[in-house]
């Protein structure tokens, strides 16, 4: 019963939340900065819903994972950037509109991608008789989940600004907390075990964020995008939507797998140490490289 109120009212919730911070920092002009830098938004969004999944599935089968945690891997790397890779943007002196922009179209692009890749990751981790159908019911429910608040949020921000900016940092915090309590909830059931998964898939969890990272930001730099928002692709493509991920692992109505729930919990431990690292690293290089520039 305790699991199920978990599970069934509290993820929800917390994602609800999550997401009415994020739409409480959109407006309509943040998806026209999409079109307005259509190559940086395209890289990043190949580096999230194409690279990264063949990745993913190189880490989850070399590392050889158990079937339930290489499949929690992929879910997680189907996953959309999280919230919070916003603020990790904004300290790390990122393109934050950019940033916030690809957090939106790839919660968007997720509906159609995440259930496709979870279902073959089913089918091959698994076997046939696990894979899920492609469910219109089960789109409209991460819908409900995601865009629903992010609207309402938009809608708070278009018609009171102030309250919209007086929202905006109570409604961060309280969406860090729902962060670790769910991280906390979704292992709770596994606790006795987790240094057993640790083992069994923390290094793998820790290869595919650096990977994610690395990716995210060496990635643009080769193409030539602005360094500034090559730091926003790479907080996007490593700060993954943990939480997402729990929510569908935990849930009765989707995967109702605590186990594939592990190694997005474990993710989400990681990713905000590396992510603090790589943004001090790259906000002190960007320092360095002005002062070098004002003593010339």
């Amino acid at each position: 019963m305790q699991t199920s109120v978990v599970t069934e009212v509290f993820l929800p919730i917390a994602l609800g939340v999550i997401m009415l911070g994020l739409g409480l920092s959109l407006t309509l002009a943040d998806f026209r900065r999409v079109a307005q830098f259509p190559r940086a938004a395209l890289v990043g969004l190949g580096c999230q819903t194409l690279l990264m999944p063949l990745i993913c599935y190189g880490i989850a089968s070399g590392f050889g994972l158990p079937p339930q945690l290489a499949v929690g891997l992929m879910l997680l790397a189907a996953s959309p950037g999280g919230a919070t890779a916003n603020l990790f943007s904004h300290l790390a002196k990122g393109d934050v509109a950019l940033n916030v922009s690809l957090t939106a179209v790839n919660s968007v692009l997720s509906l159609f991608t995440l259930p496709l890749i979870v279902n073959l990751s089913l089918s091959h981790f698994m076997g046939e008789e696990r894979a899920i159908p492609l469910q219109f019911a089960k789109i409209l429910q991460v819908f409900a989940i995601v865009l629903v608040p992010i609207s309402l949020g938009m809608m708070v921000r278009a018609k009171k600004p102030a309250l919209a900016d007086g929202l905006d940092r109570p409604v961060r915090i309280i969406s860090a907390l729902f962060l670790v309590l769910v991280v906390l909830a979704a292992t709770f059931k596994e606790r006795e075990q987790l240094v057993t998964y640790f083992q069994s898939v923390g290094l793998a969890a820790l290869a595919f964020n650096l990977a994610s990272m690395a990716v995210g930001f060496v990635v643009p730099m080769l193409l030539r995008i602005d360094r500034k928002q090559a730091v926003a692709i790479a907080m996007e493509v490593g700060i993954h939507n943990g939480t997402l991920a729990i929510a569908i692992a935990s849930s009765p109505r989707l995967l109702n797998d605590s186990v594939m729930a592990i190694p997005a919990a474990i993710y989400s431990v990681i990713m905000f140490f590396t992510a603090g690292v790589f943004g001090a690293l790259v906000a002190r290089r960007q320092a360095a490289g002005a002062a070098a520039v004002g003593t010339r």
